[in-house]
C-alpha cells in the first residue's frame, strides 16, 4: 500500500490510531485488574 495519497494516509493513520487505542485500553485494563488485586490483598492483611 502506497502512503502517497489523502486516501491512503488517511486509512494508515486510522488503522494505527486504532491499534493505538487497543493497546492502550489493554494497559488500563491491567492497571485497574492489579489496583483491585492490591486493595484485596491489603484488605485481607489489614483484618
Amino acid at each position: 500500500m502506497g502512503r502517497n495519497n489523502e486516501r491512503n494516509i488517511k486509512k494508515h493513520n486510522d488503522k494505527l490510531h486504532k491499534e493505538q487505542d487497543k493497546a492502550k485500553a489493554k494497559k488500563a485494563a491491567r492497571a485497574e485488574k492489579l489496583k483491585a488485586i492490591v486493595r484485596k490483598f491489603n484488605e485481607e492483611k489489614n483484618t
